[in-house]
């Protein structure tokens, strides 16, 4: 991974963990990498992870079976979505906005633009 300097490690480690689900790399209700292994993958601090996968836990993404590690929750597409939009919708979009509105550009250019996105990558 290369990191940021702008946003802390562990949550750019949690993005992408969160994006790795929603893609299906990660399937719902599957084992989570073990701390160390994903700590060696990404070349981070195993304490790092732990900070990650704490974090997931807090937001109700993933849960730790006792002795046999952590799982995706089965309603974590869900919780991810909610978070990812609302930080999406306070952070991001603000900037978007703005800069819509400075270069003059409208919705109708917009959506034809975000349509032929859509379609050339997914």
């Amino acid at each position: 991974m290369n990191f940021k300097d702008k946003q802390a490690i562990y949550l750019q480690i949690a993005g992408y963990v969160l994006e790795q689900i929603l893609l299906g790399e990660i399937p719902i209700g599957s084992k989570m990498p073990s701390i160390r292994d994903l700590a060696v993958q990404i070349e981070v601090n195993p304490n790092t992870v732990q900070r990650t996968y704490d974090f997931l836990q807090q937001k109700e993404i993933i849960s730790t079976k006792r002795g046999i590690g952590y799982f995706v929750n089965d309603d974590a597409r869900e919780k991810i979505i909610e978070f990812k939009k609302e930080q999406f919708i306070s952070d991001e979009l603000p900037n978007v906005f703005r800069s819509l509105h400075l270069l003059d550009i409208d919705f109708d250019e917009l959506k034809k633009r975000y349509l032929t996105y859509i379609e050339n990558n997914f």
